[in-house]
């Protein structure tokens, strides 16, 4: 069995004139971050890889969620694949996971992780926000395998206000 949670980077500026990979997280973007990372204990495997996109708003998200889910911040693995916004490059590197490993927490951009889950999710989901949660569990042994799984669990910021 594998385990898949996918994260939307928090809420960023598109205000400041920087290139997109360098853009920071919002006053709100840190907050819903914080108040989703603090409802998921319950959801997330006792061990598990931390995946997180280069990009500045996925990485400050995924160094939130370490922080509140007790997670060694050294442990976060940064994959310059993961900046991307197509859900075949996304699928491509989830596949690519080494099958030791059971659970992956991957931290992302949309319209990838929108697109992936809809494709491997077994229930149509019109946006995954930023900060909002997804985690996924496929019936198989190996990541290059995967095909459609169950949505186990679906936890998006504007339900917790």
């Amino acid at each position: 069995m594998k385990n898949l949670i996918l994260v939307r980077h928090a809420k960023s500026s598109w205000t400041t004139p920087i290139q997109d990979v360098d853009r920071p997280l919002l006053h709100r973007g840190i907050l819903d971050a914080h108040l989703v990372s603090s409802c998921i204990m319950n959801y997330i495997p006792n061990t598990f890889l931390l995946w997180t996109s280069i990009a500045k708003r996925a990485s400050d998200t995924a160094l939130i969620f370490a922080q509140n889910i007790s997670f060694p911040i050294d442990n976060i693995v940064y994959k310059d694949d993961l900046y991307t916004f197509d859900e075949n490059q996304l699928e491509k590197v989830i596949k690519s996971c080494n099958n030791l490993y059971e659970s992956v927490i991957l931290f992302g951009h949309n319209e990838a992780i929108t697109n992936f889950v809809n494709k491997f999710g077994d229930s149509f989901i019109p946006n995954v926000p930023t900060s909002g949660f997804v985690s996924l569990q496929f019936e198989t042994e190996h990541w290059n395998e995967i095909d459609k799984g169950k949505i186990k669990k679906i936890i998006f910021p504007k339900d917790l206000k």
